[in-house]
């Protein structure tokens, strides 16, 4: 009870401090609008009835082959193993913070030989344990754990959006791939028609109703056809080569069967633009660092009081090893320590300046991250939109083109158009023919854009009772 007299003042004055030093974090402010600029009510909106698993937004494909490999990327992907060991060492740094909550104890045990007044030796053996614990009086250490907390739930926000990322790789790269497939079925197309054309023309000039000249555009022609195939095919290896490494795989070990279609881009659900702030890890992080830069003013200010420390020890000290446990050698000690800095010559408050303007870059960051989300949804709706018109218009000018290479051939047999009208149409046909791919292309990259400029399958709700 002697002792208990000691400590329990200082015990009750910790227990007394019931707030921790700074502001209590509020999230910033951001304007949001009601509505998406490109939002012309032909998207359908997202609900919480949806059928489709939002975690695997590529499912909306309906692609077999693009599921497998999306679900390879978390298992095998390297860039992402990297980033969920900087979760987890961020997840141990919050362990390591509230570690100091508690108290510190401590066994020791020393021998040893010591020269007293007299030039003789003297054994010395001890044996005690200690403890020592500092009261959280002004909330430095819970501020310190709350700082710590909100950069791991960044780090976990920083994890979502590198899979995120990884994934909308993945998924553009696997569509370049299968337009490649489409464009070698074009140039195979292309190479019967011309090879078919070079037949006719060696033909009329063999019965000497052509030209020599003719014969040799039409090899021209084919040549170039051929030249443009295999240089889809030199694209294609790439593509496949940069899937192996997405999955994890060395590209020798890694292969994907042609695919000659390229499936209609699906429209992509939204939601309100509010719900972008939760939907979109990037965002989430951003934020949960403002809450950490909160909390270091906290800490700044904390640096102001002093710092007390309770600290005991009890055990056993003397010369006689064999007699060392006996009641006449134990000792103890009890009591607390107060450190308080009187100058410092201005740095604790160049610290407190430095936390508050952390504090308003982390919010600066933020908003410029929030923006950067709007602009980006409204790109993506813009290009869907776009694209889909201009696809429309390329399929007629497709159409057209086939005609009039039917027609110029017409002709040329009939003897009433000259060679030339043959090449021009057909390479018009090609033309309009690729255009109208690169567009189907373009259209289903730029919904996998805008599905990642949404958040993809991520949610932050886990984080939203942070979010004051």
């Amino acid at each position: 009870m002697t002792r208990l007299r000691y400590v329990l003042p200082f015990l009750s004055l910790s227990l007394l401090a019931a707030c921790a030093m700074g502001p209590d974090y509020q999230r910033p402010s951001i304007d949001v609008p009601a509505s998406y600029k490109e939002d012309y009510g032909a998207w359908r909106r997202a609900t919480p009835q949806d059928e489709t698993d939002r975690g695997a937004w590529w499912s909306f494909y309906k692609d077999p082959a693009l599921n497998d490999l999306e679900k390879q990327v978390e298992i095998s992907n390297q860039n992402l193993k990297a980033a969920e060991a900087t979760w987890s060492e961020a997840s141990a740094v919050v362990e390591e913070s509230l570690a100091s909550l508690f108290p510190t104890v401590a066994v020791n045990a020393t021998s040893g030989r010591k020269v007293g007044t007299m030039p003789t030796l003297t054994a010395t053996n001890s044996l005690y344990g200690s403890a020592s614990w500092t009261p959280d009086v002004w909330g430095r250490i819970r501020r310190g754990v709350e700082s710590d907390q909100a950069k791991a739930h960044a780090s976990a926000a920083d994890l979502a959006s590198a899979k995120l990322a990884m994934q909308a790789t993945l998924a553009t790269d696997y569509f370049d791939l299968r337009a490649q497939d489409e464009l070698k079925r074009l140039f195979d197309r292309a190479t019967e028609v011309d090879t078919k054309a070079l037949r006719i023309a060696q033909g009329q000039y063999t019965s000497g109703a052509g030209a020599l000249a003719d014969v040799l555009a039409a090899q021209t022609q084919l040549e170039n056809v051929q030249a443009q195939s295999m240089n889809a095919a030199v694209r294609r290896a790439q593509l496949e080569h940069a899937l192996a490494v997405l999955v994890g795989k060395p590209p020798a070990e890694f292969s994907l069967q042609p695919k000659f279609t390229i499936d209609p881009a699906p429209e992509v659900p939204l939601g309100l633009p509010s719900a972008l702030l939760e939907r979109r890890p990037d965002i989430a992080s951003a934020e949960r660092l403002v809450a950490a830069s909160n909390a270091q003013i906290g800490v700044a200010q904390a640096a102001w009081f002093p710092n007390l420390t309770l600290s005991s020890s009890a055990g056993y000290a003397g010369e006689a090893l064999s007699k060392l446990l006996q009641t006449s050698n134990s000792f103890w000690a009890v009591g607390p320590a107060l450190a308080e800095a009187i100058f410092d010559g201005g740095a604790r408050e160049a610290r407190a300046k430095q936390a508050s303007a952390d504090y308003d870059r982390s919010v600066a960051n933020y908003r410029q991250t929030v923006l950067a989300a709007f602009q980006q949804v409204e790109d993506g709706l813009a290009s869907m939109r776009i694209l889909a018109e201009e696809r429309a218009t390329q399929e007629a000018a497709v159409a057209h083109a086939r005609a009039v290479e039917k027609l110029a051939l017409s002709q040329y047999k009939r003897g009433v158009a000259p060679y030339a009208d043959v090449l021009t149409a057909q390479s018009a046909e090609l033309t309009n023919e690729q255009a109208l791919l690169m567009t189907r292309q373009s259209r289903m990259d730029a919904s996998v854009a805008l599905i990642q400029a949404l958040g993809g399958g991520w949610s932050g709700d886990e984080f939203s009772s942070g979010h004051d």
